[in-house]
């Protein structure tokens, strides 16, 4: 009888809770599956309930069920999507999963929530669809999500962060490498977290036509009176139902010829590096407050006249001090950045600057809170200037070994960074390195290298200590760079310009954690 009031209390709430915005959409239909065959969710109700407000309010109907005889190809084709509503263990027969992956791959929308992480481990095809399998969960506990796609429409409605009570999942997997990461949990701010610094909870991604949306939350039946959270699991109806466009593809583009990535700092404080698909190289530096600031060792300011920055803001907007030598050294210029319409909406700012010397630092000036402003990359302009060939593209590159056949040296030379095993160079082997012969005896002095993170791949397999290496005859090796203690997605290391033939990468410690794998994205080779 407890709980049979506590629920009618909960749906009480449910009925009086505040709406999420409503959307003028085209009529569609969305399927609510709760089947469980392990652990049963007392939330289920509360969240069918919810769907059903958010569809009356949306424009689309919901039909909720836990009979597996609904996966028919005619039935599903009534369906714009599809909500696994926490289901548990293995639900469908082997004839409705090819109804269903039929359904998917046809163009069908999939949402899941929370434990339909939980389902289906032994149907590879369910895996790949939900992105990640459940692996372990703390208590329910407080926490706070970093939010990394603020254009999706299940987080557009948030901020920076995202601060909720809710039972955290760990997964057997990080579903990075194949899907658009849309928040993750801040491992810091809780106990029991598994996945380190980099714990995804809610994700998008596409298989064929059809298109997919997880969040892990939705655990406690409170969940489904949150307007937050109704308003994220709205969004991930909606993109799922393919009446919002969203990018949810895994993959980055790469920076123009001479521009710096932003998140390849070599000190910092305050900032954080954001995974983001619409970013070159896949990252930019996040969560900027007044009195942040971000120093490249590598990038000298001696001879550059102007700056150009790439940047996007939801927020207030700020300033971007232009320094030399530390982040209170002279200050050579200054460049406003105002609201450019959303942290997807990028543009460039540009302002001249004073004679300096010494390693740039950017400092970030500004006030208001959840971010002034993000930063994908910048380009020093006036004096020498980075050719417009990279001189390592698509050149003859060799290695110790390979994990895979798919995982070869020429991987890391081809000028993409896809993300996966497809587009990497690997190595388990006991001496790791990695080279490539540039075809001839010519001047290098700026070696740029996009780790696993760059790749999408989990931040910890960032190489974390490796020599730049140069040689004339293949045989005979100078160190031009060390770098001891990385964690950054991109490394760039500017040295005194050697004449060489070849270059090497020289993997001392592989990762920042167990993993004995060596990982290089892609290594690019410049004069200055």
């Amino acid at each position: 009888m407890r709980k049979l009031l506590a629920l009618a209390a909960v749906t009480a709430t449910l009925l009086a809770a505040a709406p999420a915005p409503a959307f003028a959409d085209t009529a569609f239909d969305v399927l609510v599956f709760s089947k469980t065959a392990g652990f049963r969710h007392d939330s289920i109700p509360a969240g069918i309930t919810a769907i059903q407000q958010l569809g009356a309010a949306n424009g689309f109907t919901v039909t909720a069920t836990e009979d597996a005889n609904a996966f028919t190809t005619a039935n599903l084709a009534q369906y714009e999507a599809v909500v696994f509503l926490s289901t548990t263990g293995d639900v469908l027969n082997a004839t409705q999963q090819t109804a269903f992956e039929s359904y998917i791959r046809g163009g069908g929308g999939y949402v899941g929530v929370h434990a339909a992480a939980d389902t289906e481990y032994d149907w590879p095809f369910y895996g790949d669809l939900v992105g990640a399998w459940f692996s372990s969960h703390p208590a329910i506990q407080q926490a706070t999500m970093k939010i990394e796609d603020r254009t999706h429409p299940a987080t557009a409605h948030l901020g920076a962060t995202w601060v909720r009570t809710d039972e955290l999942y760990n997964y057997r997997t990080n579903p990075r490498s194949t899907a658009h990461v849309l928040a993750t949990l801040d491992e810091t701010t809780y106990s029991g977290g598994t996945m380190g610094a980099d714990h995804p909870f809610a994700w998008c991604k596409t298989i064929q036509s059809g298109r997919s949306f997880y969040t892990g939350a939705g655990h406690t039946q409170e969940s489904y009176s949150d307007a937050a959270f109704r308003a994220h699991l709205l969004g991930g109806i909606r993109y799922a139902g393919g009446k919002v466009a969203a990018d949810c593809s895994p993959g980055s583009t790469q920076p123009p010829t001479g521009r710096v990535e932003a998140e390849s700092f070599t000190s910092q404080s305050g900032v954080q590096v954001v995974g983001d698909g619409a970013a070159h190289g896949g990252n930019r530096v996040g969560y900027i407050d007044g009195g942040d600031w971000v120093g490249y060792a590598g990038v000298n300011v001696s001879g550059k006249t102007g700056f150009t920055a790439r940047v996007a803001s939801g927020g207030t907007g700020g300033t971007i001090q232009i320094r030399s030598g530390s982040q209170t050294g002279p200050l050579l210029g200054s460049v406003n950045v105002g609201n450019t319409g959303g942290y997807g909406t990028f543009v460039d700012v540009t302002t001249t600057l004073t004679a300096g010397s010494g390693a740039l630092f950017l400092v970030f000036v500004g006030t208001g809170s959840g971010g002034l402003f993000d930063v994908d990359d910048f380009a020093l302009t006036g004096g020498s200037t980075p050719p417009a060939t990279n001189l390592a593209l698509n050149k003859t590159a060799t290695a110790d070994s390979q994990c895979a056949s798919t995982e070869g040296p020429a991987k890391a030379v081809n000028g993409t960074v896809n993300g996966g095993n497809a587009d990497k160079w690997c190595s388990l082997g006991t001496s790791k390195w990695w080279r490539v012969d540039l075809g001839s005896v010519t001047s290098v002095g700026r070696v740029v290298i996009r780790h696993a993170g760059a790749g999408g791949e989990n931040t910890a397999f960032n190489t974390r200590d490796f020599d730049v290496q140069t040689s004339t005859d293949g045989t005979t090796w100078t160190t031009v760079a060390q770098v001891r203690g990385n964690t950054a997605n991109v490394t760039t290391t500017t040295f005194t310009p050697a004449s060489t033939r070849h270059l090497r990468v020289n993997v001392i410690t592989p990762t920042n954690n167990t993993d004995a794998a060596a990982r290089l994205y892609e290594v690019e080779a410049y004069a200055v």
